[in-house]
């Protein structure tokens, strides 16, 4: 099996990444996606709680074929780094082939990875454009952080979430929504 493993934030996650999922699956590129949020943000960024971006995923996930959603960052204690979630992942997936599924935007930081020359070597790297930062396909210009602060000033985002996600933020009373 070909495995992608789609690490981030998503916080909150949106349509750009359940897009990014379905053109990996849909296209052939691979047999599943692993959604796998970040407990913890590598550079310290501050995140709505982990179990509440958990469900988040799940709730964006279900329904898109292939899609899967993993506690891999929390189990393989990776504090948000890729090195070690991917080492995890090919320890309990022996037979798969592993591969990261990336924003244009993030492959451009790869230089600055803990341990990008061994990440390089242990998986294919599946690219998806950013707006302003190429690529194919170039998903919508969706981000985490302006729809954080769309929430925070009260304005309708329900064009870049999903319903499900969009109604778990609201019931929570994530990014300011109370």
């Amino acid at each position: 099996m070909r495995v992608a493993l789609f690490g981030g934030s998503f916080d909150p996650p949106h349509v750009a990444h359940q897009m990014a999922s379905f053109w990996a699956v849909s296209t052939g590129q691979v047999d599943g996606v692993l959604w796998a949020p970040c407990r913890t943000h590598p550079f310290g960024k501050d995140l709505a709680p982990y179990e509440d971006r958990l469900q988040m995923c799940r709730l964006a996930a279900a329904g898109l074929a292939g899609a899967e959603v993993s506690t891999l960052d929390r189990d393989a204690a990776a504090e948000g780094r890729t090195l070690p979630a991917l080492r995890h992942l090919i320890a309990q997936r022996k037979d798969d082939e592993v591969f990261l599924l990336v924003g244009a935007d993030l492959l451009q930081e790869r230089a600055r990875w803990h341990g990008a020359d061994e990440i390089e070597r242990l998986a294919r790297f599946l690219v998806v454009g950013r707006a302003g930062f190429g690529g194919t396909p170039e998903l919508p210009a969706v981000s985490s952080s302006a729809i954080r602060a769309a929430l925070g000033r009260g304005e309708d985002v329900s064009a870049l979430l999903p319903q499900a996600v969009l109604a778990y933020v609201h019931e929570r009373g994530l990014y300011g929504t109370r």
